[in-house]
């Protein structure tokens, strides 16, 4: 990696981002963690700066233009224009989360026909829009000082729609299609667009989706333990290797990628 180069992270203080974020600190990145908790996200700025490197907290919403610009400004005037942003704010809320996984014809409001458009709006705009918009903000720094990388964060259900969740999975389906424009888009300037493609990880989101109170698996969860070959959920740390990967210089030619990490899981029939 290249150190000095600054690195801005939206969703930068959850479980996989927040990785991401002391990996890159340690690597010689200054950081920009960006969320909407600004407690949380200062304990993360504090234990990076604790441990030797640089880094800032700003406390925005991206789904906010006029916020973002400010949280643009707080980062050049801190630590310079951005060389690296990921796009690492997203998730699903039961709002927009059908009660069954098929529809039941004689309960119909559990399913499909029970979806509000608020909860489905806020799903697709926070994983969508919350793509976009950074990518509009930060993005200008690199056309400025000739290049740099756009990392996204799609999902397995990208690939293949999970059950229950339709407007997350229709929403990382558009970021996957997002990083192959914005690549094809910001080639000229020099701009790299990749996006990683996760499996399942426990995060503060899904835990109680996939575990029981006592760590054991509930139904959903075992069913997608069922379905990945490596018969285990991914630990945060197993995604960096790609990070580096996409950011290193040796992959300069490498551009609109979308990569599964998940333990088998996009290419297993079932069969």
């Amino acid at each position: 990696m290249n150190h000095k180069k600054v690195a801005v992270i939206t969703g930068g203080s959850g479980v996989l981002c927040s990785v991401m974020a002391l990996h890159m600190a340690k690597n010689g990145y200054k950081v920009a963690i960006l969320g909407r908790r600004q407690s949380v996200i200062d304990a993360l700025v504090d234990q990076i700066v604790g441990e030797g490197g640089v880094a800032i907290g700003v406390a925005t919403d991206v789904l906010r233009q006029d916020l973002l610009e400010e949280a643009h400004k707080q980062v050049n005037e801190k630590l310079g224009p951005c060389d690296v942003l990921i796009n690492g704010a997203g998730g699903n809320h039961m709002d927009a989360t059908t009660k069954e996984p098929l529809l039941i014809p004689e309960e119909l409001e559990k399913g499909f026909f029970g979806l509000r458009l608020d909860g489905v709006r806020s799903v697709f705009d926070l994983n969508f829009l919350g793509t976009f918009l950074p990518s509009q903000v930060f993005g200008k720094d690199m056309v400025t000082t000739g290049g740099g990388n756009i990392i996204n964060i799609s999902s397995m259900s990208a690939y293949s729609p999970l059950t229950k969740v339709m407007a997350y999975s229709a929403a990382k389906a558009a970021v996957s299609n997002l990083t192959e424009w914005m690549a094809v888009h910001f080639a000229a300037a020099g701009i790299r667009v990749n996006a990683m493609a996760p499996g399942f990880f426990l995060t503060n989101q899904n835990r109680s989706l996939l575990t029981t109170e006592d760590g054991s698996l509930t139904q959903r969860g075992n069913t997608i333990i069922g379905k990945t070959p490596m018969k285990r959920f991914g630990k945060p740390e197993e995604l960096l290797s790609t990070l580096d990967w996409m950011l290193d210089e040796r992959s300069s030619f490498i551009t609109g990628t979308v990569i599964p990490i998940d333990g088998g899981f996009n290419a297993f029939s079932g069969v």
